[in-house]
């Protein structure tokens, strides 16, 4: 059930490849970044908590708390944003994923659901097989009780060793988050008027 979902999206960086741009602010269409991730959420999940943890704003709504001190990586991010989480399951997000949207995590989602027993999370894979740890569904005992455990800043000594399901990144662009100018412009070609755009 969808309503079983809540979300951490992970806003803090420093957007360095960006120049430093306050990237989750920055307009796809007629909505910043974070509005495309909160809003796919809200898709999917009409009731989830969305927790964004970095600077608070006044759009999206959602809660707004900051790691500590901030900008100290994904991992810190975590555990300040996962006390807000309620839900059985949560989603782990960055904030630059414009193409996002609800189908997106309810594939996550089913591949979870249908995994071997026992599986603990599902993560999309790019076309190289990388897992991309910002875009994943966790069961959320599960990443409590290895956050507690855990003393490194990589998400990937955290989240790999709960061995989740990996799910093919498909019918995506090469791109599917925003690091560098070249695929932010990508980004907003794609929701001109008219671009048919990735499916």
């Amino acid at each position: 059930m969808t309503d079983n979902l809540d979300a951490v999206v992970l806003a803090g960086g420093a957007a360095t490849r960006m120049g430093g741009a306050d990237k989750p602010g920055l307009t796809v269409g007629a909505r910043t970044l974070l509005e495309h991730v909160v809003g796919a959420v809200r898709d999917h999940a009409p009731h989830a908590r969305v927790t964004v943890v970095g600077p608070p704003r006044e759009r999206p709504r959602a809660r707004y708390v900051r790691e500590d001190p901030p900008g100290a990586g994904p991992v810190p991010a975590l555990r300040a944003g996962l006390p807000a989480v309620r839900a059985p399951r949560v989603a782990l997000l960055a904030a630059d994923l414009p193409y996002l949207a609800a189908h997106h995590l309810g594939a996550l989602c089913d591949a979870l659901a249908s995994g071997d027993e026992g599986a603990l999370g599902a993560v999309f894979v790019d076309t190289g097989g990388r897992e991309q740890w910002l875009t994943g569904v966790w069961d959320t005992r599960a990443l409590r009780a290895a956050l507690a455990d855990y003393a490194g800043r990589s998400l990937y000594g955290l989240l790999g060793p709960l061995d989740p399901v990996r799910v093919p990144l498909t019918g995506a662009p090469e791109g599917f988050d925003v690091d560098t100018p070249e695929e932010l412009e990508r980004a907003r070609a794609a929701r001109t008027p008219g671009h048919p755009g990735p499916s």
